[in-house]
């Protein structure tokens, strides 16, 4: 069975191919930072205004097929620690990442159907956030008030691994 952090690491986020990633704000609104999705060459390959404390990873299961999510806080150090999981499958909280606490419905306006806490023994806390952006894992970035992001439209041909990490923006 994978470690949450084993998981993690190899998370892919995806982007819509029509939403645009680099959107500004309208000066008053506009985020002082971005996350910032740089492929191995270390080419930008996307940007999304990031304006609070919090985002989100979802991806497609792949031994469940179906769609899970793992969602970070922002410490004030710039590193991520993992607050949440969610999946539409209880078995993916329940077996994959086998959390010692009971999943719980979530809220009817959330994107998943089920939400535990990761296990408080065995904190994940990340500064880089590395990503295989493949079609298969159907990775999403997904960061409050801005489209989601499918990053496996952003590699094309190239390396699938992709780095997420949050810069001021200039």
């Amino acid at each position: 069975m994978p470690k949450p952090a084993v998981a993690i690491v190899a998370l892919a986020c995806l982007a819509s191919p029509g939403a645009s990633a680099t959107g500004l704000g309208d000066g008053e609104n506009e985020a002082a930072q971005a996350i910032v999705i740089r492929g191995q060459d270390g080419d930008v390959l996307a940007s999304v205004p990031f304006h609070g404390e919090h985002f989100a990873v979802s991806y497609r299961n792949s031994i469940y097929g179906t769609l899970a999510e793992e969602r970070y806080a922002v410490l004030p150090d710039g590193r991520y620690r993992l607050v949440e999981i969610a999946a539409d499958q209880l078995a993916v909280l329940e077996e994959y990442y086998a959390v010692p606490g009971a999943p719980r419905r979530a809220a009817e306006s959330d994107r998943r159907e089920w939400v535990v806490s990761p296990d408080p023994e065995r904190p994940t806390v990340l500064r880089i956030l590395s990503i295989a952006a493949t079609d298969l894992g159907e990775r999403t970035v997904h960061v409050p008030g801005e489209p989601p992001l499918e990053l496996w439209w952003l590699v094309g041909d190239r390396d699938p691994f992709v780095v997420l990490d949050i810069e001021e923006k200039p």
